[in-house]
Formats: C-alpha cells, sequence, structure tokens
C-alpha cells in the first residue's frame, strides 16, 4: 500500500516537474527561467560542438543542425516526462482501476506507461480503459493536459521560427545594405552619401525597431540562442558588432553641420542602447563568468581598429561626407568601442565564430 502511493506520488512530481518547465518556457518565456529545457539545450550545444570540431570542414554544417535537433529534444523531453508521470500513477491500478480491453491486464511498468501515454493522447484509442471513477478522473485529466500541451508546443515552434526569420531578415538587410561587405564604413556611406542623410535615417530607425524586436524575442525564446548558422552575418554577434560600430562612427567621426543633428538623433541613441543591451543579456545568461570591466585597451587592439577606422574614415571621404579632425575622432572612436568590443569577443566565441568573421570582408 505504501509502495502505491509513494508510486503516485512520484508520478505527480514528474508531471508537476514536467508541467512547469513547459510553463516557463512556452507561457511564461523569459530567458533563464527553464527549469529542464534549458539545461538540456545548454548540454546539447556542447554535444555538437564537439562533434564538429571533429568534423573539419564540415563544421558550420553540423552546428547549423543544432537548434531543429534542440526543439525536438524539447518535445521528446516533455513527452516522455509526462508518460512516465502518468505511467508511475496507473501503475498501482494495472488489473484493478485499470483494465485491459480484452483478457488479463498485464502489470509491469512498460504496459503502464503505455497505457500513460494513451491517456495523454490527443488521437487513437487504447487497448486500456478507466473501471473507477478514480481512474476516469485521471484519465480525463490526462486528456485534457495532453491536448493542452499538444497545442501550446506546435504554437511555441511556430513562434520560434517566426523569430528566427525575423533575426535572418534583419541580418540579411544589414548585409546587403552595407554591399554585402558588414562593413560599418560602407553601410553608412550607402546611408548617408553625399552627406544626405535624411533618407539613410529611416533605415536606422527601421534597424533600431528591428534589433529591439530581437531583443524581446531572445527573452521569450531563449532557444534562438542555438541556432547557428554558416553564414556569420546571421548571427547576433555579427548584427551588434555593425550596429554598434556604425552608431560608434556617427559619434566619432562625422563633422560638419549637415550631420551634426545625426549625432544626437533618437535612432542613433536607441540603435546603440539596445544592440549593447542584446550582447549583455545573452553574455550574462549563457556564458559563465562576470561580463568584461572597461579598462585599458591593448596597445596591439587599439592600432587594429586605428587601422580599421581609416578604412572607413577613406570610404566615408569617397562619399563626400565631411569627416572630423583625424586624431580626435580616433580617439572619440577607440574609446566608444572600448566600450561593447569586449562583450562581442566573449560572445562570439560561445556560438563557434571567430571575431574575424565578424570583421568586414
Amino acid at each position: 500500500m505504501m509502495m502505491s502511493v509513494l508510486e503516485r506520488a512520484s508520478g505527480v512530481l514528474v508531471m508537476g516537474v514536467v508541467l512547469l518547465d513547459i510553463f516557463l518556457t512556452v507561457l511564461y518565456a523569459r530567458i533563464g527561467t527553464g527549469l529542464i529545457a534549458e539545461r538540456a539545450a545548454h548540454l546539447t550545444w556542447m554535444a555538437f560542438r564537439r562533434a564538429a570540431e571533429a568534423a573539419g570542414t564540415q563544421r558550420g554544417v553540423v552546428l547549423s543542425f543544432c537548434g531543429p535537433v534542440i526543439l525536438l529534444l524539447y518535445v521528446l523531453l516533455w513527452a516522455v516526462g509526462l508518460t512516465l508521470g502518468a505511467g508511475l500513477i496507473i501503475h498501482p491500478g494495472l488489473g484493478t482501476g485499470v483494465q485491459a480491453g480484452n483478457g488479463p491486464t498485464p502489470t509491469d511498468i512498460l504496459t503502464a506507461l503505455y497505457a500513460g501515454g494513451s491517456s495523454m493522447a490527443i488521437v487513437g484509442a487504447s487497448d486500456f480503459r478507466p473501471a473507477t471513477d478514480a481512474y476516469r478522473l485521471i484519465y480525463l485529466v490526462n486528456s485534457l493536459i495532453g491536448m493542452s500541451v499538444t497545442s501550446l508546443v506546435l504554437t511555441y515552434v511556430m513562434q520560434v521560427y517566426g523569430a528566427l526569420r525575423q533575426r535572418n531578415a534583419l541580418g540579411l538587410q544589414l548585409h546587403i545594405l552595407s554591399a554585402e561587405t558588414s562593413d560599418a564604413g560602407e553601410l553608412l556611406a550607402r546611408l548617408g552619401p553625399r552627406g544626405q542623410f535624411s533618407a539613410g535615417y529611416s533605415h536606422l530607425i527601421a534597424i533600431g525597431d528591428a534589433m529591439a524586436a530581437m531583443k524581446e524575442a531572445h527573452h521569450f525564446y531563449p532557444v534562438l540562442f542555438y541556432f547557428r548558422f554558416q553564414q556569420p552575418y546571421y548571427s547576433v554577434s555579427a548584427q551588434a558588432h555593425l550596429a554598434l560600430d556604425t552608431a560608434s562612427l556617427i559619434r566619432s567621426t562625422l563633422a560638419g553641420e549637415d550631420t551634426a543633428w545625426l549625432k544626437e538623433a533618437a535612432a542613433v541613441e536607441a540603435l546603440w542602447r539596445v544592440a549593447q543591451m542584446l550582447v549583455v543579456t545573452l553574455e550574462t545568461t549563457f556564458l559563465t563568468g562576470d561580463p568584461p570591466c572597461a579598462k585599458a585597451v591593448d596597445p596591439r587592439e587599439r592600432q587594429r581598429w586605428h587601422v580599421h577606422w581609416e578604412r572607413a574614415v577613406s570610404r566615408l571621404a569617397e562619399a563626400g561626407i565631411a569627416i572630423a579632425p583625424e586624431e580626435a575622432a580616433a580617439q572619440s572612436y577607440i574609446d566608444l568601442r572600448a566600450q561593447w568590443w569586449p562583450h562581442i569577443a566573449r560572445l562570439a566565441p560561445a556560438m563557434a565564430y571567430r571575431s574575424e568573421d565578424l570583421e568586414a570582408r
């Protein structure tokens, strides 16, 4: 008798934990709150990283399967967990409260798992039926749970891919606007040819809005972090890098009355803030240790940034955009870049990208 009570209690506990995980992942939908799913996703990503290291030139292909596999793992984990919980609840009642439709009723645990899974299915018929009011109620509750969870999970998967499409669209938009170079200087030159940024400003507004939507999408669907494509411009790190580099160039390098307004424009400020918020949010959630603090820039890094700035200035000059005095502008650019680059340099390797993958090509 005591064993039956413990078994039923264990089943209720298992189902409760799984349902809580579904609630936190699908309905509550805030990053870093999952019980089982997020930990399973992290372990799966680590396994794919190791497999990718052994795949050589096919490394990117292997990693691109990780996100879809994690979604399948979510479904399997939740289905198996609910089946196990229902099976533990039904097992003590096999042969009494739950009976086979034909012949004697087996009482082994596999039969209980089959009966438990069948009680939650929304289609098909089962070989087992409840014979008492208590088990009829259990079957009713299980069927309602099965129907609700199936609907929620299907909706969740569709919404994840909708958010993924929006993220990829933003990455492609930035890539195309920069003439497929992912270079902030090229992007800025095309946004303000001959120093005319009135039309390009609408693009900055649209990019800022899309990046704000992407930040919230990662809050709602943390599994997006594990969708890793072979093209770097689809990555969060590359998109944030290009957005922050563009904002840094606007604030540090542009000069003249025609562009002075752009430095103080709300769209530039929003782009600067939301891109940093996105990177820091993902960094603090998915990476261990404290985020990097502001520190003196390494001389070699300073030199690399200066070369990058010079290349951007050359492109802006070609486009007829007025440039601030070189020494002050270069120092201002380096100071601004020092605020965000350490975060991206830490986040990109977590998604198996190298820092050079994010630079202009």
